[in-house]
């Protein structure tokens, strides 16, 4: 079900890190927030001076019928979003796209580099306690956020490529060593494309099911201009393999992740 809500109204928007380009923004929009699922997105009109909408993953749907969207300012839409003040109205369209399916009863891991933690709060939030949050960051002073995760019981794990904060590596080695405990019932994985694709690997080797939240530039998001298409891998009736290429904003964003060709 999409909406499109002009009338969004901020209700906060605040810098998550000082000296930093994360912003947090919460915006009281009811529509959207009693039909959206975990992974799913929004497409925001970024002002008359930008043509396309910017495509931002819905961090949570709260019950007072506000979401959360945390982003990073990486050009002129997003930089757009990070001056809008209290009480300013926003144009959303949403929530679009396919999200991450629900294990009931299951145990479940979130693995996130950098800005791909937020969209992973929403299905982390259905497993609570059944939940473990792995994240890597390229440094401490870019850690932020986990209290989000571990005020809904759900652990965190933190690891840096400097071993500032938490251990130094990566967080497929925390993916790996999780794995290999077992008792996994299904990954979420959510960041880089490269740290995605390696934890997919792992994933696939070890036999546990594994979901995939993939970013692509889009144009209209509701599938029309074929602007952010991925190479996926089908299969037909017969079993044969093929190559074909899915929509990111309708087929997605979210994906089995035996379905990508990461190549």
């Amino acid at each position: 079900m999409q909406n499109l809500n002009d009338n969004a109204i901020v209700i906060e928007n605040r810098r998550i890190l000082e000296n930093s380009k994360l912003y947090d923004m919460t915006l009281e929009c009811p529509e959207i927030a009693e039909c959206a699922k975990p992974g799913q997105i929004v497409h925001i009109k970024c002002g008359d001076g930008t043509t396309l909408r910017r495509p931002i993953s819905i961090c949570e749907c709260l019950p007072d019928g506000s979401i959360r969207l945390c982003y990073e300012v990486r050009g002129k839409g997003t930089d757009w979003m990070a001056n809008r003040r209290e009480g300013e109205r926003v144009s959303l369209l949403g929530p679009l796209g396919h999200g991450f399916s629900y294990r009931d009863g299951g145990r479940a891991l979130l693995v996130g580099g950098g800005i791909g933690i937020y969209p992973l709060l929403s299905i982390g939030k259905l497993y609570g306690e059944r939940a473990t949050a792995l994240f890597g960051f390229r440094n401490a002073g870019l850690v932020n956020s986990t209290t989000l995760f571990s005020s809904h019981d759900i652990g965190v794990s933190v690891i840096t490529d400097d071993g500032s904060s938490g251990r130094r590596g990566f967080v497929t080695e925390l993916l790996r060593e999780e794995l290999e405990r077992g008792g996994v019932d299904i990954v979420y994985i959510c960041g880089p494309r490269p740290m995605m694709a390696a934890a997919a690997k792992l994933c696939l080797a070890a036999g546990v099911e594994c979901e995939v939240s993939m970013e692509e530039r889009m144009g209209c998001g509701v599938g029309a201009c074929l602007a952010c298409v991925c190479k996926t891998m089908f299969y037909d009736n017969a079993g044969v393999a093929g190559e074909s290429y899915k929509r990111v904003c309708v087929d997605g964003p979210v994906f089995n992740a035996k379905e990508i060709i990461w190549e």
